[in-house]
């Protein structure tokens, strides 16, 4: 049985300046020594040119938190940026990697997304280095995807059995090409503790470009180096999202199988294998009425039985959107992700057995992080 017995917050808009009172784009990440942190996006609004990343942990399984880092540096090379995401992998003890994308701000009347085009900011897959369990940081360091663009880190890195370190990510287009989009997620592999990322894997892609894998989301498999990945899916010819959309892989391989579909509606999902071998799945569905719910897998993702869904959370979405579950204007859609006032599910085994479980939520220009513990 799966129950909710603890909700509050990571993070309340409320406490913090003006310039910081947006939160979204969570992370969780577990470490050896049992702390839990939760990373997000903070600035002014959701990819804002102020945009930077907050980290924030908990020695309690989630139930108390206080600010770890409180900002992190957005110039790269003399170049003004912006950061969004906040992953962390532990390659070995007390050696803590953080993954992000930075965005290019040298002209800050460009928006993410440019609706002409369909193309994004130019960007960079950056990461820094801890082994003060997150007190100090590293300087950025760059992460190359080579022969791609329009680049962004989508969701948790994973740890190999032997060193490998798995970045995950997703390619489109960059801002001024004119070309047509070609999606893709990827997954970049490092057998040498993140120092170096020389392989690169596809994790994902249709070979018609007609369906989109976004915002994949990856956890480790039952089996050494095996993961679960969980994509929100996209058909741009009909218009509408997919259900979501679920596949298996190995580390260093390609995917076992293209995705295929869970039967269950929302966006971005994101999945866990509990111990028992039972698959979780977080997601956020933004159709009426707005939740953020758990499901369970008894199969390996096969099945997913509606009467063991659990809602974690309702929301009153207060933004103006544009766009419905069908017919989306693929523009007027990107713009409509930037209004979206909650989402970006994040879930964890912790140390004490409780699944813990971040999202974001509030309301237009006042959002925050908020938690749930659940009893698995």
């Amino acid at each position: 049985m799966v129950q909710v017995v603890a909700t509050g917050h990571v993070s309340a808009p409320i406490s913090d300046p003006p310039h910081e009172r947006v939160a979204a784009f969570t992370s969780l990440f577990v470490a050896r020594s049992g702390t839990v942190v939760c990373g997000f996006q903070h600035g002014s609004a959701k990819h804002a040119v102020d945009c930077t990343l907050r980290l924030c942990h908990s020695t309690d399984g989630g139930q108390t938190w206080s600010v770890l880092t409180p900002r992190f540096p957005t110039v790269i090379d003399g170049v003004p940026g912006s950061l969004a995401g906040a992953e962390i992998v532990e390659p070995e003890p007390g050696r803590w990697l953080l993954f992000s994308t930075w965005f290019d701000r040298f002209d800050p009347a460009r928006p993410l997304f440019n609706p002409e085009t369909e193309g994004l900011l130019k960007s960079r897959q950056v990461v820094s280095e801890s082994i003060d369990a997150g007190g100090t940081w590293s300087p950025w360091r760059t992460v190359a995807t080579p022969g791609l663009s329009g680049c962004a880190a989508t969701g948790p890195a994973l740890r190999g059995p032997h060193h490998e370190v798995g970045f995950a990510f997703e390619s489109f287009k960059e801002f001024d090409d004119p070309a047509p989009a070609r999606h893709g997620a990827w997954l970049l592999l490092s057998r040498d503790g993140g120092v170096t990322f020389p392989e690169l894997h596809l994790v994902a892609q249709d070979p018609a470009h007609q369906v989109y894998y976004w915002d994949q989301r990856l956890c480790p498999g039952t089996e050494p180096g095996s993961y679960v990945a969980l994509f929100w899916t996209h058909d741009r010819q009909t218009q509408r999202d997919l259900p979501v959309h679920i596949a298996h892989g190995q580390l260093g391989q390609p995917a076992w199988q293209a995705p295929v579909s869970t039967g269950v509606s929302g966006q971005i999902a994101a999945p866990l294998v509990l111990p028992d071998g039972r698959l979780l799945m977080f997601v956020v569905d933004r159709n009426t009425p707005a939740t953020m719910s758990l499901w369970v897998s008894h199969d390996q993702g096969q099945t997913w039985p509606a009467a063991e869904r659990v809602v974690v959370y309702a929301h009153d979405e207060q933004a103006r959107l544009t766009q419905g579950a069908e017919n989306v204007d693929f523009a007027e859609y990107w713009e409509d992700m930037r209004r979206w006032t909650f989402g970006h599910p994040a879930l964890r085994l912790c140390p004490d057995g409780h699944v813990l479980a971040v999202w974001y939520a509030g309301l237009p220009g006042s959002m925050g992080i908020r938690w749930a513990r659940v009893r698995v």
